[in-house]
């Protein structure tokens, strides 16, 4: 069968490329067209456009490139109907996608939604064009479904699919020494700093996250490089300070990390299922900051504590972001300490509610054997 999928996003590259190779597996004649980034491009050639040219954060970005938005979009509805596929499946990346699934479902292509846009946080409004034009949501947080079944909405709950990715990820036997001559880092355990995937992020608040090195020598700052952004991109903020970066290494790094800083985001789940005490931060434009206060109406950022409904990890915001508040929350969770082990405990508990299983697999399953019912029921009533 021919699918197209769209992902706009580093996060939805990294599930859409575990959801092609499980696709693969249930579909040997599988054909893909695809929006998505490097992870996707390893599973299925070359992408129709790169999530370079279609990742943007904060409401100024995007308001910035809306002429770039729009023209995507009309782009990617012609394409649609050209490859004629026999599912379409959005990956998150909510603002572009809604558009296509209307279009798409109008035009009578099947649509599948893997990864549910974030309307429990904020335009709760969207619900009704999901119900409307999404004849199938596979959701990947465990209260998602009980927030859709209020709105008469019935979803599929999958698991969470980072579970995938950290199973499989690469140097996941190597010791530290290891890692470290590798790298060609120094024989000090690590702080592990991920600020994010976009440039608006690390423009943010990388250098924030740097400030606190100097107050730990026995330590040393690590880097996780994002693939998509060049390397010459961080010296801007590096000069002056003993960091070094790693790319493409982000779990192994964590895996030998005794902390992290983190920017809010997928990152914030993939730290806590690797069992990394972290603390969460997050800075954004004045403009964008204002409206997120106005309309976002969960109580915390991180999925870590959304999902667990409580404040596990510490989360500092905006202004909250600074030298002071950061070095603070380190010192709580770099040492055996109470909070320490309590962090570590929820991790556990948090692990529980991701999903058993592949979760990659289980939204595999569930599109294939949609499709062959849906075609063999259409082939039936034909007759």
């Amino acid at each position: 069968m021919k699918y197209y999928i769209i992902a706009g996003e580093p996060s939805g590259d990294l599930h859409a490329s575990n959801l092609i190779r499980e696709l693969k597996k249930s579909d040997p004649d599988a054909r893909f067209r695809f929006w998505g980034g490097d992870k996707m491009q390893e599973q299925a050639g070359s992408p129709v456009k790169h999530i370079r040219e279609t990742s943007f954060m904060g409401f100024r970005e995007v308001l910035i490139n809306l002429p770039s938005v729009w023209k995507n979009i009309r782009f990617c509805k012609y394409d649609i109907l050209q490859y004629n596929p026999d599912a379409l499946i959005l990956v998150d990346y909510p603002g572009f996608n809604l558009r296509i699934a209307k279009y798409a479902t109008l035009k009578g292509i099947k649509v599948f939604y893997y990864i549910s846009p974030k309307v429990w946080a904020w335009n709760r409004s969207r619900v009704r064009t999901i119900k409307k034009y999404i004849p199938h949501m596979l959701v990947i947080l465990p209260f998602e479904a009980d927030f859709y079944k209020e709105y008469g909405y019935s979803v599929e709950y999958v698991g969470n699919p980072l579970i995938d990715s950290i199973k499989e990820y690469p140097y996941k036997d190597e010791d530290f020494d290891s890692f470290v001559s590798r790298n060609n880092l120094k024989e000090k355990p690590v702080i592990s700093l991920l600020p994010g995937s976009r440039r608006q992020e690390i423009e943010k608040c990388l250098p924030v996250m740097l400030k606190p090195a100097k107050r730990y020598p026995r330590f040393q700052f690590v880097i996780a490089g994002a693939p998509s952004v060049d390397p010459s991109f961080y010296e801007r903020f590096t000069m002056g300070h003993d960091v070094n970066i790693v790319f493409n290494q982000t779990y192994a790094l964590l895996k030998h990390s005794r902390a992290a800083v983190v920017v809010s985001g997928t990152a914030t789940m993939e730290t806590a299922l690797l069992g990394v005490p972290q603390v969460v931060c997050y800075r954004a434009g004045r403009l964008s900051y204002f409206l997120g206060r106005i309309i976002i109406k969960v109580p915390f950022i991180s999925l870590v504590n959304l999902i667990m409904q409580k404040e596990v990890v510490k989360e500092l915001i905006q202004d909250e972001l600074n030298e002071e508040k950061l070095s603070e929350e380190l010192n709580r969770i770099i040492d055996n300490t109470p909070e320490r082990k309590r962090m570590l405990d929820d991790y556990s508990e948090l692990s529980s509610l991701a999903g058993e299983g592949s979760p990659s697999k289980k939204a595999a399953k569930k599109i294939f054997t949609t499709i062959s019912q849906e075609n063999h029921t259409q082939d039936i009533t034909q007759k």
